[in-house]
């Protein structure tokens, strides 16, 4: 499952600080659920056409090593990623919330794209989150995929036991 990250992981808003530095709010919620989705067995990647040392470093914290930032081409990038793993794009699944998400987004076997998309997006991916992006639509979007694999229920065991 890949995520974008301007917003998808966050709100969408960019903050830049007195040195120029770009700053980021994630939410833990989501954090949590990208967490649940790769113990679960579903490989998680970060997607993004911007650069920010903010994403680099929550990636790391979550456990993402498939980060990749300042890409202009989502799709050929798609198309490298998927082969270097041997999967198709049936197998894959996809959230974003632009429109240069949408090339990725209508070839992946799952697309999502939280409720703040664009209404040309929100009409070609499979489910649109109720939760808003960068405070519950990623956390909604794993879950969502692990209800479908059948594996929420016995990840929500170990926190009841």
């Amino acid at each position: 499952m890949i995520f974008d990250v301007d917003g998808v992981l966050t709100d969408g808003t960019l903050l830049y600080g007195p040195a120029g530095e770009e700053l980021k709010a994630f939410s833990a919620h989501d954090g949590h659920g990208l967490k649940m989705l790769a113990e679960s067995g579903v490989a998680c990647a970060l997607l993004s056409g911007r650069r920010s040392a903010a994403v680099a470093l929550r990636a790391k914290e979550l456990g993402i090593a498939e980060v990749q930032q300042g890409i202009e081409d989502k799709l050929e990038f798609f198309r490298q990623m998927i082969g270097r793993h041997g999967l198709s794009a049936a197998q894959t699944g996809y959230m974003g919330d632009e429109l240069v998400d949408l090339p990725v987004l209508t070839r992946c076997g799952f697309a999502c794209a939280p409720r703040e998309a664009p209404a040309a997006v929100r009409r070609r991916v499979h489910h649109v989150t109720q939760a808003p992006a960068g405070r519950g639509a990623v956390r909604e979007a794993c879950e969502l995929v692990m209800r479908a694999q059948g594996k929420l229920e016995p990840a929500l065991r170990k926190y009841l036991a």
